[in-house]
């Protein structure tokens, strides 16, 4: 207060006006600067939440459920009555002794056992010599290379006909190859003599998986350097020497990589079985895929089938662990 000398009165001073800010308290203006920061940091980064929820969605419902839902179905009493409602019985392991009590059990795991090393060994065998004959620069190349391919871009179905109609007993293309050539006196019924069908479907599988397995050990083939190769030659290295300590080492990722993928292709192998040989005759050809689907499709017990196709599920996921394992141990050292 100061006094007015005119009147004697005290004329209170001019009151300074007050900022906005100080008239917000500091947690006010705290909490509101955090939400601006956290507006923008979403702003700048939508694209990429979109981009990463679509596939994470895409795989809980199209992946995650199918697996969780056949999981429980295992261990649960399903049948025709009870399968379109969640009202079921849990019988737990009973599914599981099932099948290892059942008479076919041992018959499938041999033929599942055979199917799958056969056509992962072959394949990659295979593969590989078509991989390094294709390395080699050669008149009409490139044609023959699209050619083993053109094979790999047809439906399993159309594969499993296509076979079926070569190796039928009677007119077919395979029998009448080996009859003209003398390598065939009687005729050979590969798709119902027990003791033939899994051969015929094992080279059936073989042909159509071969080109997968070429093209990914192709790729490895070509990531090697040249150069390891012609100083190798200049200190007098042989071929089959440098195939031994130069491509395969180099090549260990990619040959880890087509053992995993092929073991994994091979346990799903369905559709060209079924249009083959459906699995007979009397089981000669059946295993864990077919088997799954006539339990569960043909003889409606579902719980048997859902148990098969869970034991195929631990198998195909320690496969890809123990690749997924080998990788990154490969990409640390």
């Amino acid at each position: 207060m100061t006094s007015n000398k005119a009147g004697g009165r005290r004329v209170r001073p001019p009151v300074r006006p007050r900022r906005v800010e100080e008239t917000i308290p500091l947690t006010l203006m705290t909490a509101h600067a955090g939400r601006r920061r956290w507006r923008r940091f979403i702003d700048g980064r939508i694209p990429l939440i979109v981009m990463i929820a679509v596939p994470v969605v895409y795989l809980a419902v199209f992946v995650g459920f199918p697996i969780v839902y056949n999981l429980v179905m295992s261990f649960q009493d399903v049948n025709l009555g009870n399968i379109a409602t969640w009202s079921r019985p849990f019988i737990g392991l009973d599914n599981y002794e099932r099948l290892v009590d059942d008479p076919i059990f041992p018959l499938v795991l041999r033929n599942s056992i055979i199917f799958l090393v056969a056509n992962v060994v072959l394949q990659f065998t295979l593969g590989l010599g078509l991989a390094l004959l294709f390395t080699l620069r050669f008149p009409a190349a490139a044609y023959l290379r699209g050619l083993v391919l053109a094979g790999w871009m047809l439906p399993p179905l159309v594969i499993g006909a296509l076979w079926k109609w070569m190796l039928a007993s009677e007119f077919g293309v395979v029998n009448e190859v080996m009859r003209h050539l003398g390598l065939m006196g009687e005729t050979v019924y590969w798709l119902s003599d027990p003791t033939l069908s899994l051969i015929a479907v094992t080279i059936a599988n073989v042909w159509f998986g071969l080109p997968f397995n070429m093209i990914l050990l192709s790729a490895g083939l070509a990531g090697i350097p040249k150069d390891i190769y012609e100083a190798a030659s200049l200190d007098g290295a042989r071929p089959l020497q440098s195939f031994r300590y130069i491509t395969l080492p180099l090549l260990k990722p990619t040959i880890f990589a087509v053992i995993a993928l092929s073991t994994i292709y091979t346990m799903r192998a369905f559709d060209l079985l079924w249009a083959m040989t459906r699995g007979g005759p009397v089981d000669s050809s059946n295993v864990f895929p077919l088997w799954s689907y006539i339990l569960s499709f043909q003889l409606f017990e579902f719980g048997p089938g859902a148990a098969v196709a869970t034991m195929m599920f631990v198998v195909v996921f320690a496969v890809a662990l123990v690749y997924v394992r080998s990788i990154r141990h490969e990409a640390q050292s």
